[in-house]
């Protein structure tokens, strides 16, 4: 599952992955036969120990348009807290099924944007009943917020984890999820990605932003590191403050390995709505910072992410005991 990207006469043509599963994709394949639209099926409501509006505070923005992220992201922000990572898993899977249900009669399509790390693994429910045959999976289409520059069978890769961990278990057709190109640099991933972006833009699968001009996926699901970091954007890097590119690399990541594609602030703030999935006291002092609840003075990567409709915060009880 996945497609690797590359340009030909302004298109994205596929290359056969390297998986053992000898998955294929092809982009021109995206529009698949319909499927019949299934209604979600209503599951009981999952009560949040904490659930408010929060408003945000940056003193030290990084840069002009940075900061102008930080003063959307005052807007339309709400925090959910919840006793046991496992409430969260529930919560998400409910969450991101009602997006789909709403995307889907709305537009045809759901656009979903996935990370690494943890958040995979908080996905797991909705592989289960009774979303896996209430969502109609075969309309959604699938990107990656920040890729490895790894082959995608690599233990590193986030094609990988998210393959192994829930793009497998639900049937997501395949010329609808949307890998790097593990065959090119960093460069040549990142811009060959951008390409393929803008191509489904214009085929209106991705939508565009009225207010930014930039791209407008329906959903992003994300999560942040112990430093603050969310996607490959870093505290401190020069990439943070990024405002033309869609997509970019790095290659001096501060945290293995050093190569990686990214999207930057301009397009994951411009995104419909947007997951901030966060567990574990190992980030409860990031988590702090990030919602402005903290001292320091140093602005995080999390501090400046917005959405143009909604962004959530989605925490366990260790995540949020700073707050």
């Amino acid at each position: 599952m996945g497609c690797a990207l590359r340009m030909a006469s302004s298109m994205c043509a596929t290359t056969p992955l390297s998986l053992s599963s000898s998955l294929r994709t092809n982009l021109s394949s995206s529009r698949t036969s319909r499927a019949p639209l299934i209604s979600l099926r209503v599951s009981p409501i999952f009560q949040a120990l904490s659930f408010q509006s929060v408003r945000t505070n940056f003193k030290n923005p990084i840069s002009a348009s940075a900061s102008a992220s930080a003063r959307m992201a005052g807007q339309n922000k709400k925090i959910e807290k919840f006793e046991t990572e496992e409430e969260v898993a529930v919560r998400l899977a409910k969450y991101t099924a009602d997006l789909s249900a709403k995307f889907v009669k709305e537009r045809g399509a759901f656009t979903v944007v996935l990370s690494g790390g943890s958040l995979i693994d908080a996905l797991r429910k909705l592989a289960e009943a009774p979303y896996k045959d209430s969502v109609d999976w075969s309309k959604w289409h699938v990107f990656w917020v920040d890729e490895r520059v790894v082959k995608r069978d690599h233990v590193d890769s986030n094609y990988k984890l998210a393959l192994d961990g829930f793009l497998s278990k639900v049937p997501i057709p395949t010329g609808q999820v949307y890998a790097i190109n593990d065959a090119l640099s960093a460069e040549g991933a990142a811009d060959d990605y951008e390409t393929c972006l803008k191509h489904l833009v214009q085929r209106n699968v991705i939508a565009t932003s009225k207010t930014t001009g930039f791209p407008k996926f329906d959903l992003m699901l994300l999560g942040m590191g112990p430093d603050g970091h969310l996607a490959s954007l870093f505290p401190g890097h020069p990439l943070v403050n990024e405002k033309n590119k869609w997509v970019t690399c790095i290659k001096d990541s501060p945290k293995p390995p050093p190569e990686r594609i990214t999207f930057t602030f301009p397009v994951i703030n411009s995104a419909a709505y947007n997951a901030m999935v966060v567990t574990g006291e190992g980030k409860a002092s990031a988590v702090c910072t990030a919602l402005g609840k903290s001292q320091h003075s140093e602005t995080l990567p999390a501090q400046l992410l917005s959405a143009e409709d909604e962004l959530t915060w989605f925490l366990d009880k260790s995540a949020a005991s700073n707050l």
